[in-house]
């Protein structure tokens, strides 16, 4: 959550809440006295009892309003953003992990929040995070990029899905690229991974991928998506440079993931590829 103005000192405020025993407190820090360490709290357990508080006092309380989290992955750092995504992440388990599964009884977590014991038998429990696999793919001159329903206004992501049982990075791959778009899958490179929070806690596993420049043609899946395209090295690069997202009746061409989700990752590692080939093209001999 945050102010624009302290109407006082006229410089940035931030607000920092903090849980003791029996005690609920927040207070504002000016802006140049807050790191990004402290904006969540020094404790899990700060984060997690965040959840309680009535959102409606607080926002009236602190002249400030609540912000969607995936809108606010475009305002936070590549240092805060996983900080916010553990902390959405875990408050989801401890509300969806109440009872135990063996015994139906209550689990009560320990101190830092990081799992849950049965209160009958002791079982713990650990956070979960299901696999989930992001591929951006190429032809070798243009990459493709798929649109949700849900997306905001503009935005074409890489394609994604989770992995079923049994299946492995390749397969899962080759399954959710031939499902959504009707292609088939020549190579795979295995890029970066990243935690995500939505819908539930997921661990993105980036990955570039090629097709045959002669079987580009999509078959697009719109159960699964609204649209998916291939875009151009211009196209990309030209949406790259975009700094804003796009407001209401703007009509972008496109608009693409924010700096700190894998998708932009993705994107800008094969537009730096494509620029580099472009580059060495041009200074071999006889080039023009």
């Amino acid at each position: 959550m945050h102010s624009e103005r302290d109407p006082q000192a006229g410089s940035p405020r931030h607000l920092r809440c903090a849980v003791s025993p029996g005690e609920t407190w927040f207070r504002w820090f000016p802006g140049e006295e807050v790191s990004s360490g402290q904006l969540f709290g020094a404790e899990p357990s700060s984060v997690l009892s965040g959840w309680e508080l009535d959102q409606v006092s607080v926002e009236e309380a602190c002249e400030g309003k609540f912000l969607d989290l995936r809108k606010s992955l475009f305002l936070l750092t590549t240092a805060e953003a996983p900080i916010l995504a553990k902390g959405q992440a875990l408050l989801r388990w401890h509300q969806t992990s109440r009872f135990c599964s063996a015994t139906g009884q209550l689990t009560h977590r320990n101190q830092a929040g990081s799992q849950r014991a049965c209160s009958s038998n002791g079982i713990i429990y650990y956070p979960k995070m299901s696999p989930v696999v992001i591929v951006l793919v190429s032809d070798g001159r243009r990459c493709l990029l798929g649109r949700q329903p849900a997306f905001p206004l503009g935005m074409y992501s890489a394609l994604a899905g989770f992995c079923d049982m049994g299946e492995s990075l390749e397969e899962a791959l080759c399954r959710e690229v031939a499902e959504e778009v009707g292609l088939e899958l020549q190579s795979i490179t295995y890029s970066s991974s990243q935690h995500w929070p939505f819908p539930h806690s997921s661990l993105m596993l980036g990955c570039h991928a090629t097709v045959s420049p002669a079987h580009t043609q999509l078959q697009v899946d719109h159960a699964e998506l609204e649209n998916a395209r291939w875009f151009s090295l211009e196209e990309i690069t030209s949406a790259l440079k975009l700094q804003t997202p796009p407001q209401r009746g703007d009509s972008p061409a496109l608009w693409l993931p924010p700096k700190q989700a894998v998708a932009h990752r993705l994107i800008t590692e094969w537009t730096k590829q494509q620029l580099l080939k472009d580059t060495d093209q041009n200074q071999r001999p006889g080039s023009c």
